[in-house]
């Protein structure tokens, strides 16, 4: 694992605002969310805030030292980097979709990649980006919304940003109509088991201090489905698997700041405009009893699902057609007789 520091530090959730969090990053919500964006898939919910994720990635790019804060999505951005490197050839135009400060651009080559061209909501993310050996061009815009033509890209990767979209499935369409025939699309995303200690401690908490609890986690994507996306958005020769990446804190509050750095603060339109003091420091307990370690620290697991997904080319590998094969599958049980006899 790629120097990933365990930090502790105060500060807000991924999808769970303390009271001080409501002043600071976000307006209080809306009674209803607005109608689905023009453009958008039917039936689409629409359930993010896309204006106030823009200004907290502003706002956690902004930190004196915003680095001390993406150790995640460093290490996140090397595991797509080393899927990149997997494929043998150079990709002479790629593009990063919600690239935030390069987290992948840092880890690749200019032999991979001979240039990139990286899209972010939020423009200061792209102007503190960190510095790559691969030539770059920056763009501010929206993730739903990739303003670019048609088989444009031979590659197209993207870290820790899609689960905030509100329209994954024309997303993955999107990301698929910018891909060059024979171009490849490789992704990475939070999925459904992120921060379950958090999320059950804070629940546990407000049914024990307010009588109730409110929804503190995203809708996410489930692995079973992810793969069903992006079929349907045209892509073939899909590969998607999931992994965990643990990291260990003093206590919640450290998990929550250090989520606010990332610029990972709940934008749901439904969120909670608050939660109590008591509620709080009720979870932090609840926290350190179910899930604290012996020395004393809390855990923090964040699920990764991974997904590369080819755009259709003639020159691709194809299934042989039905009924083609030569050998049946019960000749299998005497393959050892017929090897033993092409020995005498």
């Amino acid at each position: 694992m790629r120097g990933l520091a365990l930090r502790a530090r105060w500060c807000r959730s991924l999808w769970a605002l303390p009271a001080r969090a409501a002043a600071n990053a976000a307006s209080s919500p809306p009674p209803h969310p607005p109608p689905p964006l023009a453009g958008a898939s039917p039936g689409a919910l629409n359930p993010f805030d896309r204006r106030l994720k823009r200004k907290q990635k502003n706002w956690a790019a902004l930190q004196a030292e915003p680095a001390k804060c993406d150790y995640l999505r460093e290490e996140v951005g090397g595991r797509i980097a080393d899927r990149v490197f997997d494929i043998t050839r150079t990709f002479p135009l790629a593009l990063d979709v919600g690239s935030g400060r390069g987290y992948i651009a840092q880890h690749l080559t200019k032999e991979t990649v001979e240039k990139l061209i990286q899209v972010d909501i939020a423009e200061n993310a792209l102007k503190n980006a960190i510095e790559s050996e691969i030539p770059t061009i920056k763009v501010v815009a929206d993730e739903e919304f990739l303003p670019f033509k048609e088989n444009t890209f031979d590659l197209v990767v993207s870290s820790l940003s899609l689960h905030w979209v509100n329209d994954l499935p024309k997303a993955f369409k999107e990301i698929h109509q910018v891909l060059k025939p024979d171009g490849v699309f490789i992704g990475a995303m939070f999925g459904g088991d992120t921060l379950y200690e958090l999320r059950c401690s804070l629940q546990l908490a407000e049914l024990e201090r307010e009588g109730g609890f409110s929804p503190h986690v995203s809708p996410f994507t489930a692995v079973a489905d992810l793969g069903h996306l992006l079929s349907r958005a045209g892509f073939n020769t899909l590969t998607v698997d999931t992994d965990e990446i643990q990291v260990n804190y003093p206590g919640l509050f450290e998990v929550m700041e250090d989520l606010q750095g990332m610029g990972e603060s709940n934008c749901s339109w439904n969120r909670k405009p608050l939660l109590h003091r008591e509620t709080m420091l009720a979870a932090a307990a609840i926290y350190q009893e179910m899930y604290g370690n012996s020395n004393g620290s809390v855990p923090a697991t964040f699920q990764i699902y991974y997904m590369i997904g080819w755009k259709y080319h003639e020159s691709q590998a194809k299934p042989a057609q039905r009924g083609s094969a030569t050998v049946s599958f019960g000749d299998l049980a005497k393959i050892e007789g017929l090897l033993k006899r092409g020995k005498k």
